[in-house]
């Protein structure tokens, strides 16, 4: 499944290209994301998924396979399995930033495997969602981005010392079918427009036929 988004930080390119490959920097903009290591251009990670009323958490690991500077492209593999061996997801996400002023745009294009529950939803849905993911994910990391940087003494590194693992704190679950939603009404209103159009009109002409 191929898919294509466009995102728009307001902030420099030279501050947008490092931010976005430090997972620890993004991975709490990535909603339902949870990191638990960092490895070099290695990490690995947890996404909670919510379907309804069931909850699927997806183990996983990621490694960006290329990072191109100048270009200022990077690709990221990522694969994750359902806790419940119920599904697994596969991706190859890439991106490519543009400087525009004092802003910098990109393009995340994601070539996308999926089974299990989520892929129920469809590419068209699935496309939606991703879309609406984008946006909180970009309203984030321009927050972020736009918050000064917390400075650590040396002394609160020494008492701290040197961790072990990268960690983020525990996400909440990415609800599919919350951010389905808008895209089905989407979808099913059109239909429904009709399907009232038509029982109206037929209202009218059973009404019509019984005056006559």
């Amino acid at each position: 499944m191929q898919l294509e988004h466009q995102l728009s930080v307001p902030a420099p390119i030279d501050v947008v290209w490092p931010a976005l490959l430090d997972p620890e920097r993004v991975a709490p903009c990535v909603p339902g994301a949870t990191l638990t290591e960092v490895d070099g251009d290695s990490f690995t990670g947890t996404v909670k998924i919510k379907v309804g009323p069931i909850t699927l958490l997806y183990k996983g690991t990621g490694k960006f396979t290329e990072q191109d500077e100048q270009a200022r492209r990077a690709v990221l593999k990522a694969s994750a399995k359902d806790t419940r061996g119920n599904g697994t997801v596969n991706a190859t996400v890439t991106l490519t930033l543009a400087e525009e002023g004092d802003r910098t745009s990109g393009v995340v294009a994601t070539d996308l495997s999926i089974t299990g529950k989520p892929a129920q939803f469809g590419r068209g849905m699935i496309a939606d969602v991703g879309g609406k993911i984008i946006e909180q994910f970009t309203a984030c990391l321009s927050e972020k981005l736009a918050a000064p940087p917390v400075a650590v003494t040396e002394t609160e590194s020494e008492a701290v010392g040197e961790p072990a693992a990268s960690t983020s704190a525990e996400a909440e679950p990415l609800d599919l079918v919350h951010y389905a939603r808008h895209s089905a009404l989407k979808r099913v209103g059109p239909l429904v427009a009709a399907a009232m159009l038509v029982l109206i009109i037929g209202a009218v002409v059973r009404r019509l036929r019984s005056r006559d």
